[in-house]
């Protein structure tokens, strides 16, 4: 019976076995649990210092799970994790920006935005599989995509670029407006329900209305989508791991929920990381058309040049802020 196990989670797939696979998602789905299930299990404003209290811890989780892919899997496997795991990181912070301001949008209390955040990550747990299971299947079978991917890269970096000054108005937003239109809806806000009963306006019948909670649940959602035709294939420019490609992701978006509450104050601070993150898109797309066609770029390098633009963008952001402050008083 042990070894009938035993042989089933040796079982190879995508790449590593089923044993490996089922640690990884044992793994996710306590952290879920634990944040939910027992840690906020009453609607609360979570404040700066909690935030990052588990911002850092699930940072440090998720270096220790690199750390653990480097001895186990392999340096190479290793880089390409942090790389990814760190990129994603990076780009999630115009992801919180869109975030703040959908919930802004739609006036939900600080106390329940916890809950809708939670179930977007959730939410975005499975679409990014979807994603990436598709993206990988897509390069596996037509190598030349991966190259399509690295233009599209440095077509967005450039693009990037040169829209930092962009202003965001939700009134003009498609998504919200269809939204809107074609599904029933109350502006009134009832705890922390995402639907609630109430009585049709021309019928008097009880019937589903979904709350602004839920509006802004299902916006934040597809905005994830917006946001994954960048992510995504910064990944697959670094690796086609599934593993490495889909662990990496994961972690940074779990550390995302957490780091909403300590960031969104400061996000500000932060304003010229875009130039930063724009550098590494347009890096991360050369490089696999330097791979492809004249040499090989070093793991360990591409790291280190990754990492030291967004510690550069982030160190210039908050030096350049600082100042601008100080020349206001």
């Amino acid at each position: 019976m042990f070894e009938t196990i035993l042989q089933f989670f040796s079982i190879p797939f995508l790449g590593q076995s089923l044993g490996v696979w089922s640690s990884f998602f044992g793994i996710i789905s306590f952290l879920l649990f634990l944040d939910l299930g027992v840690l906020n299990r009453k609607d609360k404003v979570i404040g700066t210092k909690e935030s990052l209290l588990f911002t850092a811890f699930y940072i440090l989780l998720a270096c220790v799970f690199g750390s653990w892919i480097w001895r186990t899997l392999g340096q190479e496997e290793g880089i390409d994790y942090f790389t990814a795991y760190f990129i994603e990181l990076s780009l999630s912070l115009d992801n919180l920006f869109v975030m703040s301001l959908i919930l802004g949008y739609f006036s939900i209390p600080r106390k329940y935005q916890h809950r809708v955040l939670f179930w977007g990550i959730v939410g975005v747990l499975a679409m990014r599989g979807v994603m990436i299971g598709s993206g990988l299947a897509i390069v596996e079978n037509f190598h030349w995509m991966l190259y399509i991917f690295a233009a599209f890269l440095i077509f967005t970096g450039v693009k990037m670029l040169f829209a930092q000054d962009e202003d965001d108005n939700l009134d003009d937003s498609v998504l919200i407006k269809f939204f809107q239109k074609h599904l029933r809806f109350t502006k009134e806000i009832d705890g922390h329900k995402f639907m609630v009963k109430l009585p049709h306006i021309k019928t008097g019948h009880m019937v589903t209305y979904v709350t602004p909670l839920f509006m802004a649940l299902i916006c934040i959602e597809f905005m994830d989508l917006v946001f994954a035709l960048d992510s995504v294939p910064a990944v697959f420019a670094i690796t086609t791991d599934p593993f490495i490609v889909y662990s990496s992701n994961i972690f940074a978006i779990l550390g995302l929920r957490t780091m909403y509450f300590a960031v969104i104050a400061v996000l500000d601070r932060f304003r010229y990381m875009g130039y930063a993150l724009s550098i590494v898109l347009v890096f991360i797309g050369g490089k696999v058309f330097y791979n492809g066609f004249i040499g090989h770029i070093d793991p360990l390098l591409s790291m280190a040049i990754t990492l030291g633009l967004l510690v550069g963008g982030a160190a210039f952001s908050l030096l350049k802020t600082s100042s601008s402050s100080q020349d206001k008083e």
